[in-house]
């Protein structure tokens, strides 16, 4: 016979749950209601599996249908959730029902899974907190650590409404910076397509013609026939087509990329490199300092203690450089010195950002500050990027015409130095 989780209300409206054992859920309703109780949520228990680690679930769901689930929960839906949950939670209910109501309301997928984990977990005696921190697909440390202050703290309400705002700044913040890119990426692409569709198609064309003519032919003009063969694979029988390196080299410079940022020092060089290109690497840092005085900032607010903060923070931070510079401030608070000092000292952020954190220090507001310091730096981000686009437009527009202007000339020559020769 099959048992059945409930929860319920008693007759001073105090929640109550547990198991019951019963035929069908509709005699487990009456079993719990003959107890004096109100129900809630009755569900029948599952056994549990194996789930090789729990970050994750593959096999049959309720509707007989097969989920697999690869990658993590994108940070919108997340974002969704934790923002209903802290309704819902504002709203009184219990933290089971609330978890059944949004895992029912969700699409098929890694979330849904993950909730109906979750609610489990809690079901079975477990913490929000512990619960999702064996989801780690779906919620990171960030997120359980600040769960896990509201749970202790009884405000676990006005934590999620907290954690979604700092999810929704990061996710608009990274939005200004992919979508000031998408421009400039559009118009790199269509040149290229352009350039490479002169060279395989029209140069070959003007390439017989001065075959016919038997002509010497200036050396730009040599150079630019060879790169045409090579480009369509021409030079020789059997050659694999230059277009085809072309093509795939943005995709192997990707995975050279990812494979040096593998081991440490690759990523702390990569770092380095990226926060001392020109305008590029103020942008990246502006970026930084936003996103790791929010994260801060967010966890101190939210009463988690400054060290695990400092910690989470530097591991959530995205720069080796910044990572390393959040280590030695969390030494030097373990130690009972100043924040600002090792920060100072690193030299990673401006100085405005070092004597906000000082004075935050001094009045006992240093959350506060950090916010104050994240929102300001949000909007010299928006402003970075607006420089950076208005730069790159110009810079396209040259680059684009030399190399049209390049080809042509190298086309033209010939033909002029043959008219001069006719007359």
């Amino acid at each position: 016979m099959p048992t059945f989780q409930y929860e319920a209300l008693d007759d001073g409206g105090k929640p109550q749950k547990g198991t019951i054992t019963a035929a069908t859920s509709d005699e487990a309703i009456a079993r719990i209601r003959s107890q004096g109780y109100f129900p809630t949520s009755v569900r029948e228990q599952k056994v549990k599996k194996s789930k090789g680690g729990g970050s994750g679930k593959a096999g049959k769901k309720k509707g007989g249908g097969i989920s697999i689930n690869i990658g993590g929960v994108s940070t919108k839906h997340l974002t969704t959730f934790t923002r209903q949950l802290s309704t819902l939670q504002d709203a009184g209910l219990p933290i089971l029902r609330s978890l059944q109501i949004l895992e029912q309301q969700q699409k098929p997928g890694l979330l849904k899974d993950t909730l109906d984990g979750v609610h489990e977990e809690v079901a079975s005696g477990a913490t929000l907190s512990d619960a999702m921190n064996k989801y780690p697909k779906a919620f990171d440390k960030l997120y359980t650590k600040m769960i896990a202050a509201g749970e202790v703290g009884g405000v676990l309400d006005l934590i999620l409404q907290r954690l979604a705002e700092f999810m929704e700044k990061a996710a608009k913040l990274k939005r200004r910076i992919v979508g000031a890119l998408i421009y400039p990426a559009m118009v790199i692409g269509v040149a290229a397509v352009i350039v490479l569709g002169i060279m395989i198609l029209i140069v070959p064309q003007f390439e017989s013609i001065f075959d016919d003519f038997d002509a010497e032919m200036p050396k730009m003009t040599v150079f630019m026939i060879g790169m045409s063969k090579w480009l369509g694979g021409r030079q020789y029988d059997g050659q694999l087509p230059g277009i085809l390196w072309v093509l795939m080299s943005p995709i192997g410079i990707f995975f050279l990329f990812k494979m040096i940022r593998k081991s440490n020092a690759g990523k702390a060089t990569t770092d380095w490199i990226m926060l001392k290109l020109p305008v590029a690497g103020k942008l990246t840092a502006k970026a930084t300092i936003a996103k790791f005085t929010r994260t801060l900032g967010t966890l101190i607010t939210a009463g988690v203690p400054i060290l695990d903060a400092i910690t989470i923070t530097a591991e959530t931070t995205g720069n080796h450089v910044f990572e390393t510079a959040l280590k030695k401030v969390h030494e030097s608070v373990r130690q009972g010195e100043s924040f600002a000092e090792p920060l100072r000292l690193a030299k990673v952020t401006d100085t405005i950002v070092v004597n906000m954190i000082d004075v935050g220090e001094e009045t006992g507001d240093l959350d506060k500050m950090l916010l104050k310091i994240a929102d300001n730096y949000d909007e010299e981000v928006d402003v970075a990027v607006s420089s950076l686009v208005s730069l790159l437009e110009p810079i396209m527009i040259v680059v684009l015409g030399l190399i049209v202007g390049t080809i042509v000339v190298s086309l033209f020559l010939p033909l002029v130095a043959l008219m001069q020769s006719v007359m």
